[in-house]
């Protein structure tokens, strides 16, 4: 079975010129955390994507897959 793509974060750090890294040492996680969340193996928590959206300057809708 294939891993569900539920958020965009790794399309919306390319959108806003930003890196992973860049996201994690702003979030104060490690870069292997961050990078499970790009590749949607894990999923942040609602808080995190909060802070997320926060620094990327975006709606927190923009980083999660539309249902629609």
């Amino acid at each position: 079975m294939s891993k569900l793509k539920l958020n965009r974060i790794k399309i919306v750090l390319l959108e806003n010129n930003r890196t992973s890294k860049d996201l994690a040492n702003h979030l104060g996680k490690t870069e292997s955390t961050v990078s499970r969340w790009c590749t949607n193996e894990v999923q942040p928590t609602v808080e995190t994507l909060y802070e997320i959206s926060k620094y990327l300057k975006v709606d927190i809708r923009e980083l999660l897959v539309s249902t629609k």
